[in-house]
């Protein structure tokens, strides 16, 4: 099945199926906020970007254990499950280091810009994006055999937009990454850096 990125809350999750990392995408609660499962072909090790609002949905969804979840940022709609989700499937809290003190379930693994996460023979590598938060985190998947896919919480967020500011996407953080670059946002359908860019006129 064709990966088209359009999930709805109560609706089914969209998988994207790439050589070596499968990502599953779903909305929940009443923000219809995005959480990503992703999980290595190889080792069947997974995890979770953003425990949103709904923690039976997500575990549900993971069926089992979690090597971590990921909060991209410090807003409580993208993390109100988190507890719930860490107690239900064994996974480490992670957070950007600048924006885990607001998040009230604690962090155990702080990360900063640079940091790698391993998830068996797959690689993130967490990107610091201060959006409308602080010290948002994205996370970026560098397909071996394909382009690069970017988890980027709020910082990019499909239909509600939020940072980097335009420069960031030619300048900053962004500007090496090339316009096919896959964006997973927080809220609303995927994209590409190339479409963010355009939009932007940049």
């Amino acid at each position: 099945m064709t990966y088209h990125g359009i999930v709805h809350v109560g609706g089914p999750p969209a998988v994207h199926e790439l050589a070596q990392l499968i990502v599953t995408k779903i909305a929940v609660g009443p923000k219809a906020a995005n959480c990503y499962l992703l999980r290595d072909r190889d080792s069947g090790e997974q995890v979770l970007i953003d425990a949103a609002d709904d923690a039976p949905a997500l575990i549900q969804l993971v069926n089992g254990s979690l090597a971590a979840v990921v909060t991209t940022h410090r807003h409580r709609d993208h993390w109100r499950a988190l507890a719930e989700v860490a107690a239900a499937t064994g996974a480490v809290t992670m957070a950007g280091a600048y924006d885990a003190g607001a998040i009230d379930v604690p962090t155990a693994v702080p990360l900063l810009d640079g940091d790698e996460i391993r998830l068996g023979r797959s690689l993130l590598t967490a990107m610091h994006l201060a959006g409308d938060a602080p010290g948002a985190v994205a996370l970026l998947y560098d397909d071996p055999k394909g382009h690069p896919h970017l988890f980027t919480g709020d910082c990019l967020s499909g239909s509600e937009p939020h940072g980097p500011a335009p420069g960031e996407l030619l300048t900053g953080a962004l500007a090496g990454l090339p316009d096919e670059t896959w964006v997973y946002p927080a809220r609303g359908n995927d994209s590409t850096l190339g479409a963010e860019r355009a939009g932007l006129g940049v």
